[in-house]
């Protein structure tokens, strides 16, 4: 039996050969197969990298909240009445669309008493589920909103007066229009009156509906089966016209999506799919068949994956429609993420509609498996299909066949939609592959504005917000999507839980559970050169040379276009040529011999590359005491050597110009701070370089010079010598003989420390001295340390027998050092001998081989395993471990 990834078993659109897990060894071989399949995708899938990253504290945001009150997630934006309206805990807010911080009106909307003990009695917290959380607001016409709550767990409905922003006090039953639980997923859509919802019809939220409330029509919804829906987790709803024009007359639709648990897939856990949903707004239901439910309910899979690694995101998170002048153009935007979290990818995919719709109209239809196939939940419907086609909206053949309306619709082909609401064809996303895929992010929502730029060009400019209060900014190029910047839009890491966005104040507006924030479309202005600015890509900025400063295109002047710079593939070249910066110019650093310096450079792109050079040398990592970090330069111990110029570079590569842009941000002169020396210390200093050698005198009091032109040399020996000095100047009093080595940095400024060594400070000599005495201190301290230790273990017989010939020379040894016995030791060729009992106290005598036998029988251990075959012969032993210590003096150290 084959064991089948996740992607296997998302993908197969044919056979379905995907088995049943019923065995445990299958379910844990998938499973691995899968886990497998997560660590090569964290591990090496693509990521995008903001090239700016914007701290709040950094930014002019608006920000609206007010104390007590929580969870301003419902948003909604009436640009004929300039106001956001913001649907929070118990009350609603008219702010201004220009400026959140205004608050035009409030109404407050709580629980009653009666309500309150109903909801708790049923196990809900009264401080958290048992309240009313607004969870709808939808435009019914110029004066009132439809609003509803979830109201402790029994959703109420209302209309809001904007004239006097009250309550008509006319509350009408929630259910189907809006959540119970305050926590769980529904979506609405107001369309020409009627409200289409999705969301639970029930308190423990296990029935599931699409629904149409209208006052003209009775309540439309869908049927009660896991088939139609499946623990549906809905997301977004909205309707698309079709427009008068259009050839086959079809009725506009309204599209859902929403993650549901899988009905044709079986896996060890359960598999969550992204479905796309549709329903025809002028459906009526059916006659006899599918009464009061949709008679035009069908659903599709969304595709969005990455093919290299044939990997799926199956969670749809939000999504925008990006609706165009025609259907054609009309293009919706998703962000996706795996149900299993720890992999750390969110996508964005984009679809066409017309491919949507092409689904929707050719696609095949799938069917429950028979006991033949139960290998399977469902196939492919192979059968003949009735006429017309199940779940199309009327359009003008139908109607040619006296069918004008969902009523007049067969039997056949309404019993065929309620047992197969489910399409084969998936929807796959534009190109194939996902626009964007980030790393260790998880996007929650997503808006998208079109921008045309000084180019005549229009681009997708995609807003995605993300569980940590992070904005992100990406532009979609033809052969990629650049993230321009992410903007910390709330103080706390929160979800975002909603997002709009209005193109004519050019502003965002994001909702969460403690405020809304409002957030200007593009941050030109931060963008301090042309460099930055043209390097940003981005298609609300361009560079005015008259005023230098970026700018904002969307709100500048038309007429000022002309002379605005813009380059979207990032070619800084097209910046004007500025002067180079001088040297003089540097930033003058001064510190104290021994202390650090910090030395500040920001760079607000991510995609740059920080380069320091000092006296034209690069630094690394390896520099002597140099600590190279995002925001700057850290010197440790500022030695003499370690003066001069300091540059920090970036270096940005431009991908779609294909070059490289390299920009200076900061230049430092860094100086000591030495005092003055007396005149009665100064000393000559000669400095030795290959074979020049230079001798000099103070002249400027102990002051540190240094030399714009570094060395070109990169490897030298400086030596510099506190010597007497030579006899031809007897002027000078020679200093304490001492000698100090030391090797200089790459490039170190030639006057500073080789040009004019007669300048260096008393301080910095007597410091040179008093580190060359304390270093000969220490080497005579561990070499009499082991002088010490060589004696002790000679005197104690632990070294080999030369040091033994030296201590019996010394201390008079009754033992001669010619004897036998030594040249034994020493050539290592004792053998080991029987354990027999010898007399210590014996002295040596003149037969060399008793000799030998004695000093064999001194160095048995006691541990011998193997017997002595030098005479073919094993002797004999009693006792082969015992030794008479009493009787025996041990006089070698490696005798027992």
């Amino acid at each position: 039996m084959n064991q089948y990834s996740l992607a296997d078993a998302m993908t197969d659109k044919g056979n379905f050969t995907v088995s049943k897990l019923s065995d445990s060894n299958m379910g844990f071989g998938v499973l691995g197969v899968f886990l497998g399949l997560l660590l090569e995708v964290s591990t090496h899938g693509p990521h995008g990298v903001p090239r700016t990253s914007w701290k709040q504290q950094d930014l002019d945001l608006m920000e609206f909240s007010e104390p007590g009150i929580f969870n301003y997630s419902t948003l909604l934006l009436s640009e004929e009445r300039d106001a956001l309206y913001v649907g929070a805990r118990e009350a609603i807010f008219e702010l201004s669309k220009k400026n959140v911080t205004i608050r035009n009106n409030k109404v407050q909307w709580t629980v009653a008493d009666d309500s309150m003990t109903m909801c708790t009695l049923k196990g809900k917290s009264k401080e958290r589920d048992c309240l009313n959380y607004i969870r709808v607001l939808q435009v019914v016409d110029d004066q009132r909103l439809y609003v509803c709550g979830t109201h402790a767990f029994q959703p109420q409905c209302d209309y809001l007066n904007l004239a006097d922003f009250s309550f008509e006090g006319r509350p009408e039953d929630g259910r189907g229009k809006c959540s119970f639980d305050p926590s769980q997923s529904f979506t609405t859509v107001m369309v020409d009156g009627e409200l289409y919802s999705g969301t639970a019809y029930n308190f423990l939220g296990s029935e599931p509906i699409i629904s149409r409330y209208s006052p003209s029509h009775s309540l439309l919804r869908t049927e009660y089966s896991t088939s139609w829906l499946n623990e549906p987790s809905f997301v977004f709803a909205d309707v698309i016209r079709e427009g008068k024009n259009r050839a086959d007359g079809e009725d506009d639709k309204i599209y859902y999506f929403f993650t549901e648990v899988s009905v044709e897939y079986e896996f060890f856990g359960k598999l969550l799919i992204p479905r796309v949903a549709r329903v025809c707004k002028g459906d009526l239901g059916g006659q006899r068949t599918l009464q009061k439910k949709w008679t035009s309910f069908l659903k599709a899979k969304l595709v969005c994956s990455m093919p290299e690694l044939n990997f799926v995101f199956n969670v749809v998170h939000d999504v925008f429609i990006l609706k165009g002048e025609k259907i054609r153009d009309t293009v919706f935007y998703g962000v996706f993420t795996s149900q299993w979290g720890n992999v750390g990818l969110s996508a964005v995919c984009a679809y066409n509609m017309t491919a949507v719709e092409e689904v929707f109209a050719k696609g095949k239809y799938m069917q429950k498996a028979t006991v033949e196939q139960s290998h399977t939940k469902w196939v492919r419907y192979n059968g003949m299909m009735p006429s017309p086609r199940p779940g199309a909206c009327i359009n003008s053949l139908m109607r040619q066949q006296n069918i004008t309306s969902s009523l007049h619709l067969p039997d056949k082909t309404l019993q065929f939609v309620k047992d197969h609401p489910l399409l084969e064809d998936p929807v796959q996303p534009i190109g194939n592959r996902p626009r964007l895929i980030t790393k260790d992010v998880n996007y929650t929502q997503i808006v998208v504005e079109r921008v045309q730029a000084l180019d005549k060009n229009i681009y997708d400019v995609i807003f995605t917000g993300t569980d940590k209060g992070v904005l992100h900014k990406s532009v979609v190029f033809e052969e990629e999507v650049h993230i321009v910047e992410e903007i910390q839009l709330l103080k706390n890491s929160e979800p975002i839980k909603n997002l709009l966005l209005s193109s004519e104040t050019q502003s965002l507006y994001a909702g969460s559970d403690s405020g809304v924030v409002q957030s200007p479309t593009a941050f030109c202005s931060k963008y301090s050169s042309c460099d930055d600015c043209i390097l940003s890509r981005d298609p609300y900025c361009a560079w005015d040379p008259n005023t230098a400063a970026c700018v904002n295109i969307i709100i500048a002047p038309r007429q000022q276009h002309r002379r605005l710079i813009q380059s979207l593939d990032g070619d800084a070249n097209k910046c004007p040529s500025v002067p180079a910066v001088s040297q003089k110019d540097y930033q003058h650093v001064t510190v104290k011999p021994g202390s650090s310096a910090e030395l500040p450079c920001l760079v607000n792109s991510n995609l740059a590359q920080l380069i320091w050079k000092s006296n034209g040398s690069v630094l690394t990592e390896a520099s002597r005491f140099h600590f190279i970090a995002e925001n700057g330069l850290l010197i440790y111990s500022v030695a003499p050597e370690d003066q001069g110029y300091y540059e920090c570079w970036s270096v940005e590569w431009a991908a779609a110009a294909g070059k490289n842009f390299s920009r200076l941000m900061a230049g430092y002169i860094l100086t000591l701070d030495l005092p003055p020396r007396p005149p009665h210390q100064a000393s000559p200093v000669v400095t030795t370089i290959g074979s020049q050698e230079t001798s000099s005198t103070d002249a400027a009091e102990g002051n540190v010079k240094t030399d714009r032109a570094p060395l070109t040399s990169a490897s030298f020996t400086a030596t510099v010598l506190l010597t007497s000095p030579p006899q031809t100047d007897s002027s000078l009093t020679p200093p304490p003989s001492s000698t100090l080595k030391f090797q200089p940095k790459q490039q170190v400024p030639l006057n500073s420390v080789i040009s004019h060594p007669d300048s260096q400070d008393p301080a910095a000599e007597y410091l040179q001295h008093s580190n060359s005495m304390a270093l000969l201190f220490l080497f005579l301290l561990f070499f009499l340390l082991f002088l010490a230790a060589v004696v002790y273990n000679c005197y104690m017989q632990y070294l080999p027998a030369s040091c033994l010939r030296l201590r019996a020379a010394l201390l008079g040894s009754h033992k001669s050092p010619h004897q036998p016995e030594y040249s034994a030791c020493e050539a290592g060729l004792m053998e080991p001998a029987a354990a027999t009992k010898i007399n210590m106290t014996e002295q040596p005598t003149q037969n060399g081989s008793q000799t030998t036998q004695n000093l064999r029988a001194l160095r048995d251990t006691g541990y011998e395993t193997e017997p002595e075959c030098g005479n073919g012969q094993v002797p004999s032993q009693e006792k082969p471990f015992d030794v008479d210590c009493d009787s025996q003096s041990i006089q070698f150290a490696d005798a027992d």
